[in-house]
């Protein structure tokens, strides 16, 4: 009977807080949006510009307002830490950078050619900015969270994980194969935990945020596909491709689904858990909602 009841409170804090950040989208989208569109006249560049950085602070404040006056809490996870947000960028960056070069340097990825930075870079930057924002506040400051008060932090790290992994597979190719497939999830399980245990240690959006949007961007920028993703080859400085078996070279869905990254990623989850241990950072029982 308790189990269900907190299964039901659960399920009720989600509905509440999805319901708030797509409301807030929606208002900004269908709303305020087309009316600054209308009374300014600005050119598509400008208004694409509005539009992610409306719907950017639309998340952020209507996650902010589901935790102060839902949860009535202060939203901690939002605070800035200009340093640890500068390192979990870094890093973040830093780690799918060095896998790709070891992936080039073994001659499964081929640079074919140089064409430059293009400036549609930054529009691309700013999409992957807001995309990193909205998943990071929806999977780990929504679910995690909720899933941590319920059963404890392991319980929530690897359902949460998956369920991650496994609303990425819309962003993949339909003609995978199960091999590819199991791989896929996997590798979107292991890079979930993997960004939950940043959260888990810092305890911020933010930090996970940019760690989350650096290791996207980082990929475009090698011109390869970034889950299965490749519309943005066309403006990436480099022209590359990959050859070999998928299960090294990651195939259509690129150097995340390769294992060099699989094991890299794992390595590196090992020691954050081990530092989220050393410093009590996990919930090892569950409370009630």
């Amino acid at each position: 009977m308790i189990l269900n009841q907190n299964v039901k409170q659960l399920l009720v804090k989600l509905l509440v807080a999805t319901t708030a950040i797509v409301m807030a989208i929606a208002l900004f989208r269908w709303g305020l949006l087309p009316a600054v569109q209308w009374l300014f006249q600005f050119e598509e560049y400008t208004i694409a510009i509005i539009r992610r950085a409306g719907i950017f602070v639309s998340v952020v404040l209507a996650y902010w307002a589901y935790v102060r006056f839902y949860e009535r809490r202060q939203a901690n996870e939002l605070r800035i830490a200009p340093v640890a947000i500068a390192v979990g960028a870094i890093s973040g960056a830093a780690i799918i950078a060095l896998i790709s070069l070891f992936l080039f340097a073994l001659g499964v990825y081929e640079i074919k050619s140089y064409q430059g930075l293009d400036h549609a870079l930054l529009g691309v930057a700013g999409v992957i900015l807001v995309a990193a924002t909205i998943e990071e506040i929806v999977f780990r400051g929504v679910l995690f969270l909720a899933l941590e008060k319920a059963w404890g932090t392991v319980s929530a790290l690897w359902l949460q994980s998956l369920i991650f992994s496994v609303l990425h597979i819309a962003n993949m190719d339909s003609q995978m194969g199960v091999s590819e497939l199991v791989m896929t999830v996997i590798s979107g399980t292991l890079l979930g935990a993997f960004w939950t245990l940043i959260f888990i240690q810092t305890r911020s959006i933010w930090v996970v945020t940019a760690n989350h949007a650096a290791w996207n961007f980082a990929i475009v920028l090698t011109g390869l596909p970034l889950s299965g993703l490749d519309e943005w080859t066309a403006v990436a400085p480099i022209v590359s491709t990959y050859q070999g078996p998928n299960w090294l070279s990651g195939g259509v869905v690129g150097p995340e689904d390769s294992i060099i990254t699989v094991i890299a990623v794992t390595g590196i989850m090992i020691g954050l858990a081990f530092w989220a241990k050393k410093t009590n950072k996990f919930v090892k029982q569950a409370s009630c909602i």
